[in-house]
Order: structure tokens, then sequence, then C-alpha cells
């Protein structure tokens, strides 16, 4: 009983965890400040990592944010003594494979990171060189990201190529003699080798040069390179750089903006274009006086494949008015953003009906303006699409029956919606809130009490309370009662998979049981790894035909490995609809 009771214990800090690495950033929230949020986020990572690594680790595996992932991923590499030697080589699978879905700027900040606190072990920079041996140009981020490529080359003493990824595969080889030599040596001393290897030798050369001699070569044979080098005296060399980096040189030359933004369309991204519209539309009268926005020069944006939760981001930025004027078009985009997330799931989950919090405090603060009322604005859209045709009830705490409309107003009556919500007889129930109920304070976490044990013990409605917002002194999101699970959400894409995990937040799940789940979402994530799996247990054979792992309490969850080769548990709930 001691065993199965601590094993509870265990579950619930995991569950915990998961929780605060998908809502919290550690950005100021409405009820609590960027400091309590760092710091509780600190104290959480440094409590599972020292108690529960191979869970900390495989957490990699799962839909946390990308803050949160860096912070595992920082913390794995500053601690390498507390891992076994196979934990390390899956930590080092999960690594890669994680920072493979990072933003460059954000690994850039990591390599910074890493080099502040001093680690540069082995470990450490074979990582980083196979992250960036799959960068598609190295030439393109020595000029996007120039001081985290140059860091990252200085302290780590890695290989640099400004070709394509092979070349920079090639650059690795020929480069193992001088791995303790800094990059300027290196560059000076490539050009010796075989005939094969002098090409790569050569850009991984002139790729030194323009990070640590930028006046010595005349020229670069690199485009981008050699771009960057003439866009200091000839304007026309800027319009082949990216966005970021030709804004400064637009500037220095004193180029309009609106010429500038024209003609550096085609090589905006989807996000650049969305900003430079909202700039564009602030200083103009495009979009006053009935024009449409996308008819203004260099600002055409195509909404439909934008991501959802991004998108509804950017509707709420809009002005009232706005919304109206282009009801049609945002709705549109919205509804296929949202078929888009539910593939092939679309109309399965049979009746379902949602209270959104739509109340002030969903308003967010300064640093994630109105992020809360995003989600529930894009859960809104993905529910719709996943119910049966015609058997979606939206619940908005205000009232509020126009979703293009809602803005952050007056308080949060949870408990009056549910009730609502309840008189349709769903087959699911989900409730977007941040959880402070106050209208009045505790009646949602009754009326929810009442049902369960008294009105459908048979459970013939499903559930579950998914809250964008993190509570720093409570180290989980709020919960509004113990028979509904609760788990954290900050994209709305990942809706589906946050409900799987939440059934193993009623209180009632082992720690086996979560590790099999764990074990199956490794290996979906690790697919090129069969021996991947969750770090513990008689799992792994080593070299010498023994097993290793972690510690006799990793090995309760062996038995259930298997089971995850059969399917996808989000697979089955997601095609049964309850």
């Amino acid at each position: 009983m001691a065993e199965t009771f601590s094993d509870l214990i265990a579950a619930e800090d995991v569950l915990l965890f998961v929780n605060a690495a998908v809502t919290a950033t550690g950005q100021r929230e409405f009820h609590s400040g960027a400091h309590a949020q760092r710091l509780s986020l600190a104290f959480l990572h440094e409590y599972v990592r020292v108690n529960y690594r191979p869970v900390y680790a495989a957490s990699l595996a799962l839909d946390i944010n990308d803050h949160n992932a860096v912070l595992i991923i920082e913390a794995l590499l500053r601690t390498p003594r507390e891992a076994g030697p196979e934990e390390k080589r899956v930590e080092g699978r999960l690594i890669a494979r994680r920072l493979t879905m990072l933003p460059p700027q954000r690994v850039y900040r990591l390599f910074r990171g890493l080099r502040a606190a001093g680690v540069g072990n082995r470990r450490t920079r074979a990582i980083l060189r196979e992250w960036l041996a799959t960068r598609p140009d190295l030439g393109h981020d020595a000029v996007k990201y120039r001081n985290g490529l140059k860091s990252a080359a200085r302290h780590f003493h890695l290989p640099l190529s400004s070709g394509t990824t092979a070349s920079a595969a090639t650059a690795s080889r020929t480069a193992g003699s001088r791995t303790t030599a800094s990059a300027k040596t290196a560059s000076r001393t490539a050009d010796s080798g075989t005939a094969g290897s002098r090409t790569a030798a050569s850009g991984t050369a002139e790729l030194g040069d323009f990070l640590f001699e930028p006046g010595r070569r005349k020229r670069y044979e690199h485009g981008l390179l050699d771009a960057y080098r003439r866009a200091h005296f000839v304007q026309g060399a800027l319009y082949e750089l990216p966005f970021t980096v030709a804004e400064g040189f637009a500037v220095r030359h004193g180029i309009p903006r609106g010429v500038f933004l024209e003609r550096m369309e085609p090589r905006m991204t989807r996000l650049e274009r969305l900003r430079t519209q909202r700039s564009v539309l602030a200083g103009s009268d495009v979009g006053t006086n009935g024009t449409n926005a996308d008819s203004a020069p260099g600002t055409r944006t195509d909404l439909t494949v934008m991501p959802l939760t991004r998108l509804a981001l950017y509707v709420l930025s809009l002005a009232m008015d706005e919304r109206m004027r282009r009801r049609a078009e945002l709705t549109r985009a919205l509804r296929t953003a949202a078929r888009r997330a539910a593939g092939p799931y679309t109309g399965t989950w049979g009746r379902v009906a949602a209270v959104l919090d739509d109340s002030y405090s969903s308003s967010g603060s300064g640093e994630k303006r109105r992020r809360p009322l995003a989600t529930a604005l894009s859960c809104h859209f993905l529910l719709d699409a996943l119910a049966a045709p015609g058997s979606y009830t939206p619940l908005w705490t205000s009232g509020c029956v126009d979703p293009l409309l809602v803005r952050p107003y007056g308080p949060t009556p949870l408990g009056t919606r549910i009730i609502d919500a309840l008189d349709h007889a769903p087959d699911r129930l989900v409730i977007v809130s941040d959880g402070w109920d106050n209208a009045p304070p505790g009646l949602a976490g009754e009326v929810l009490r009442v049902w369960r044990t008294r009105l459908d013990r048979e459970g013939r409605t499903s559930a579950v309370h998914l809250n964008p917002v993190y509570d720093a002194d409570g180290f989980d999101v709020r919960r509004l009662a113990p028979s509904v699970p609760t788990a954290g959400i900050r994209d709305a894409e990942d809706l589906p998979a946050l409900v799987e995990i939440a059934q193993f937040a009623e209180g009632r799940t082992s720690l086996a049981e979560l590790r099999a789940y764990l074990d199956r979402r490794v290996q979906r994530f690790v697919d090129d790894d069969p021996f991947c799996r969750f770090p513990g247990g008689d799992v792994v054979p080593s070299a010498g035909g023994s097993t290793s792992g972690g510690s006799g309490r990793d090995s309760r969850s062996s038995g259930s490995r298997d089971s995850g080769n059969g399917g996808s548990t989000r697979d089955e709930i997601l095609s049964e609809g309850r």
C-alpha cells in the first residue's frame, strides 16, 4: 500500500510539472508577476530533475512550450553527472530531436546560456555540432543570427561551413584535428587537405572570416555573405538579405518604409507580412475608409495558412469595426485553421458543450496580451470542428454570442455557465478558463462535485478543464474540482493531446501507467531510434549483454512498454469521440 501511495504521489508530481511546462513562460500573468513566475518555475524544474530525472528528460517528447524545452535541455546538459551512461544516450537523442523543433534564435540563446554557465563538455559539443549539421544554410544563420553563431563557434570550437548540410558534415570530418583550436585559427589553416575536402574547407574559412575578420575578404562566394558586405554601400543589395537584417540597412540608406516593404515582400515570412500589415495600416488610412487591407502594397497576407492560435491572437488585436468589416474573411480563416488542426477527426467527438472564459482576467498581461482569451477563441473553433455537425454548444462567461467580437470583460461566473452546459446533456464538457471562479466564488467546483457524485455517477458526460494560465503560488494550474481532470494548455492545436494527458489527472493513475504513456510518446518522438524508450528499467541491453537503466523503482513499468506498439492512445480517444 505504501508503494502504491508513493507511486500516486510521483504521478501527481509529474503531471504537475507537465502542466507547468505547457503553460508557464516566466512572464507576467494577470494574477502574478514575472519574478514570481520565474522563481516558481525554477523550483519546479529543479525538483523534478533531481527526483524524476528520466521523466524530466522524457517530457521533451510532450507538447510543452519552447521556453520550458530550452530550460530542460540546459538543465540536462549542465548536470551530466546525475545520469548514467544509458540515460545520457537517451537524453542526447531527445535533446537532438527537440532542438530541431525549436526556433533558431532560441537555440542560439541556449548556446549563450551554456557558455555563461561554463558548460563545454564533449556531449554538449557533439549535440550542438549535430544541430548545426541539420541547418540548411549556415551562411544564412551567420547573417541573421550573427552574434549567436559567433559565440557558439568560439566557445564550443564548432566546425563552420557556409554550404548545405552535406558540406557541413564534410567540414565536421575535416576539422576533427582542430577541435581544440579557435574558429579564427581554423579559418586560416583550412586550405590544407585533400582535393575532395578543399571546397568544404574553403566554405569553413569563408564563414570564419565573415564572423571573426569581416574586413579580410573583398568578396564572398556565398551569396548572402556577399550581399551583406555590399549592402553597406549598395542599396539594391539589401533586398537580397533576410527582412530583419534588411530593415537596419533600409534605415541607414534612408529608404521610404512603403517602398522598402513592397520590394521586400517576396522575401518575407508569413508572420513578418502579418506584422508589417498591422504597422502599415496603423500609419495610413487603409482599412478605415472601406478599402480592403489586402489591397495595400506590400501587405498581402493569406490568413488561411496561419496556425490557429496565432491567428486568434491576430483577430483579437483588430478593432471591433475592422473585425465586423472583415467578418467573412476572418471567420473563413479561423474555420480553415480549425479543420486543419482537427485533421481526420473532424466531426467525431459527438455532442460537445464548451464553457469559454472571456472575463477581464483573460486579458492576460502586458507581456502576454490577450493570450488566455486567444486560447479560448481558438479552442472554440477547434471544438466546433471536432464536434458532430450541429452538435456544438459554446457558452461564453460574459454571455457573448458572437465569437468574433469577444473581448475581456466582466467577472467569471463559471458555475452558472457549467449548469447551462450540462442542461444540453453533452457527450463532452470542455471548460477553458484560468480557474478564478468568482461570481460567486467556488460555485463551479460545487456544481461539478454534485454533478459527478450525485447526478452522473456512470460518467455519461466526459468533462475536462483546460487552463491556459500557470499559478505561481500553487506550482500548477488552478483546478475547479478534484473530480474533473485539469490540464494546462497554451496552443489550441494541442487540445486533443492534452485531453489525453488529462485522463491521468483524476488521482487514480499509477506511475506505471504514466510511464507506459511516456514510453509511447518518446517512441513516436524519436522514431529513428527503436531503442530510445523511457530511460529507466531493464529495457536496453548494454554492450556486454547485460541490462542497464535506472534504479529499481524504474523497473516497475518495464512490463508495459510493448503496449505502445499497438497504436496511439490519442487516436483511440479521438476516434471514440468520448
